[in-house]
């Protein structure tokens, strides 16, 4: 077997904005076939406030993660926030997210860019941090204001919200990173190019060239090189894009549904990009036990995948109950028109002769 990770969670934290719009109501406004919203399971999608962006996510999932972490802000030595929706082009938002949560200047700062996985590379950077003793703890940022242009199937899914989590020891962890694994190549399936205000894609090569193929030979790797099988796990997270296929790459690798489905988000608060995956762990982590074990797959388009094996300590009760759980953040919602939609996300812009 492979050298372990045995790196810890110390605590992990949630965000996802109050607003929701259905799809239903897009598919209204441009005249979709109404069976969009389920062939992809896109319930709804949360919708960051006019004064939401992803410093202001990346801050309320942040100290919720702190609170459950036990450590003080000092003990942290490494800040990444993983998006792909700064609200800078060129300024880090880990500088004004650390700040803000009063982490001292001594530390390692940076934005990640890896479409959806940015903020799971951070994860792989933070173990060797911790584990080569560079850092005590770093704080792993995901969140992205997710963007969609007006009338694209993207429109669907592209939402807003955040995830955040403080690695560090193991014997202070709700939950150990035991192993992981990466698969990356360069697939182009989903870009931005410099100065286009959305991103576009390559529609149904995102899904076997891209998604499924990489996941599937990440969470395969992992398997390979550590001895696992689907049966050692309790929980399968996968990357979703939308409701239907994280279940489906899970039937490839041989999980069970019932391993899947209770880390699913994206029906009810759409693709948070950067925050999926990691929304869905969090989720798990708020009703995992002790000595369950977690298979997390990230993936982000370009393309790659990571794979983690993780296995939940005895401190998971008493560190969950300090925060809010990603259900409750769930059913907290107001439903919005889309009209208050694109004023919140800045899609109605004034002419100028």
């Amino acid at each position: 077997m492979a050298s372990a990770d045995n790196v810890g969670i110390l605590g992990w934290g949630a965000y996802i904005p109050i607003y929701r719009i259905s799809s239903d109501e897009i598919a209204r406004v441009w005249g979709f076939d109404d069976k969009i919203p389920d062939s992809i399971w896109v319930e709804e999608k949360a919708v960051g406030a006019i004064d939401e962006d992803t410093v202001t996510m990346s801050w309320e999932a942040s100290r919720y993660a702190l609170m459950r972490s036990g450590i003080d802000p000092s003990e942290i030595g490494a800040v990444f926030v993983g998006t792909e929706s700064k609200p800078y082009s060129v300024k880090p938002t880990a500088t004004i997210v650390a700040e803000a949560l009063g982490i001292p200047p001594k530390k390692l700062a940076s934005d990640l860019e890896f479409a959806c996985r940015a903020a799971s590379e951070a994860i792989r950077i933070s173990i060797g941090l911790v584990k080569s003793q560079i850092a005590k703890a770093t704080l792993v940022i995901g969140a992205d204001t997710a963007q969609g242009a007006p009338g694209d199937l993207l429109e669907f899914s592209a939402s807003s919200g955040a995830a955040a989590y403080i690695i560090g020891n193991p014997n202070q962890a709700a939950a150990v990173i035991v192993a992981s694994n990466s698969y990356i190549t360069d697939t182009p399936d989903f870009w931005r190019r410099d100065g286009a205000p959305y991103p576009e894609h390559g529609e149904i090569f995102t899904g076997e060239p891209a998604y499924f193929h990489h996941i599937v030979n990440a969470v395969n790797g992992l398997f390979e090189e550590y001895g696992f099988t689907p049966k050692d796990f309790d929980y399968a997270v996968f990357h979703q894009p939308n409701g239907k296929f994280p279940l489906q790459v899970g039937a490839k690798l041989g999980f069970d549904r019932e391993k899947i489905l209770p880390g699913i988000v994206t029906p009810y608060v759409g693709n948070t990009y950067n925050g999926s995956a990691l929304l869905g762990l969090a989720k798990v982590l708020d009703i995992a036990k002790e000595d369950e074990w977690i298979l997390v797959a990230p993936f982000g388009s370009g393309a790659g995948a990571d794979a983690y094996a993780i296995r939940v300590t005895d401190k998971i009760e008493e560190k969950r109950s300090l925060a809010p759980t990603v259900e409750e953040l769930i059913k907290r919602k107001i439903l919005i028109s889309y009209g208050e939609y694109t004023k919140m996300r800045g899609k109605i812009r004034k002419y100028e002769r």
